[in-house]
């Protein structure tokens, strides 16, 4: 079996609602499907991730393919060597990841579905049955945040995740929010995205203290890489690290490095599948903890980290998703996530999730007359006078 083709669709999908952090303000997910077609007629499904551009991922896809087509799709690991090696993506690594992994999920399909078995059992089989997903709070009103944290509580969320790092006092007021709705069990998570300077962090999550945090994520920004350590070493806040785990190579040596208890990323960030399942068995191997990422994601990367997931010992209560948060996703399905926290074993082949082509044409449509979802607004640029 080879890969006769490779073609490649920019997608966009919009939110119920603005998503808004320290560093972005993002009406949708602009994404790009990868479809792989063997020489037997079998099709396999990926989802590249975008970030700052769709368009760049879209032309590195097309750079990355005469490493693909006419090859066994069961070489993955051999294709991406060539492909960074000597076609200099690890020149680039960044975007050469967010556009590979595209690549590689649609080569695990293809295996799957080839002998039809679902990735988590080609993985090396379940460590746990199911796993659970965060509820995504917007920022807004005491009156917004109350009548979103209900809706969590009221389709069973358990764990509950907030942006903040653009005002210290209006952050302050809208966690004290959020805890009196949800009261004293469930668990509410923050992220600054690396917004505050060290004393500022220290300064914060003493405040933060009395609300029970369960952790904040990337309170400091993520260099020098001694800088997230130092303030673990201040603090009895549970620290996990997110930005600067951009390559195998730099969440290999902050895994080492034990700089946070929790590691945050994904196969995006790394490149592949396989990637983000050995770094996080290493961040087993030094006791550590991994919640699986997104920076915003269609249900074919949420299946496909999902799987992963269930294979790992080490994984968190309340993974990252964006399921819930999408007016309409690519599969004809939808997936566990969209309305609840738990999501079970998949026992389809390959991704095990269906795409749904009509979807599909109507985000690439969107996508061809209105152009990416870009990540920042007008409002969040420096002002110039004059």
């Amino acid at each position: 079996m080879k890969i006769a083709s490779l073609e490649t669709i920019p997608v966009s999908v919009p939110y119920t609602h603005r998503e808004i952090s320290a560093q972005v303000a993002r009406d949708g997910v602009s994404d790009v499907l990868v479809k792989l077609t063997t020489d037997k007629g079998l099709v396999g499904w990926g989802e590249a991730c975008c970030g700052a551009d769709t368009a760049s991922v879209d032309a590195a896809l097309q750079a990355m393919a005469p490493f693909v087509v006419g090859r066994d799709p069961w070489n993955r690991e051999a294709m991406r060597r060539d492909a960074f090696t000597h076609g200099l993506w690890q020149f680039r690594a960044g975007t050469g990841n967010f556009a590979w992994a595209g690549v590689d999920m649609a080569l695990w399909d293809v295996c799957g579905r080839a002998c039809g078995e679902p990735l988590w059992r080609l993985l090396g089989g379940l460590q746990r049955p199911d796993a659970t997903y965060f509820y995504y709070l917007a920022r807004g009103s005491r009156e917004s945040l109350a009548e979103q944290a209900a809706d969590g509580l009221a389709a069973g969320f358990e764990i509950f995740y907030l942006k903040v790092g653009l005002d210290d006092e209006l952050d302050l007021e809208m966690v004290a929010a959020v805890r009196e709705t949800l009261g004293t069990d469930p668990r509410l998570r923050l992220d600054a995205n690396g917004s505050w300077s060290l004393p500022q962090a220290i300064r914060n999550l003493e405040a933060l203290a009395e609300f029970d945090i369960d952790f904040v994520e990337q309170p400091v920004r993520d260099h020098p890489v001694g800088h997230l350590a130092e303030l673990r070493g201040r603090t009895r806040t549970i620290l996990c690290a997110n930005e600067g785990l951009w390559s195998e190579a730099d969440a290999y040596a902050r895994i080492r490095a034990r700089q946070a208890d929790v590691y945050c990323f994904s196969p995006y960030w790394v490149g592949s599948i396989a990637a983000f399942q050995r770094l996080s068995w290493a961040a087993e191997y030094e006791g550590l903890q991994v919640c699986k990422h997104t920076h915003g994601e269609l249900g074919l990367a949420a299946a496909a980290a999902h799987h992963v997931v269930l294979t790992l010992p080490n994984g968190v209560e309340g993974h990252q998703q964006t399921a819930y948060l999408l007016a309409h996703d690519v599969l004809a399905e939808p997936l566990p996530i969209a309305t609840g926290p738990r999501w079970g074993r998949i026992d389809g082949a390959g991704l095990g999730v269906e795409v749904d082509e009509a979807a599909v044409a109507e985000a690439a449509g969107r996508y061809r007359s209105d152009g990416q979802y870009r990540p920042w607004q007008d409002e969040q640029l420096a002002k110039e006078e004059g």
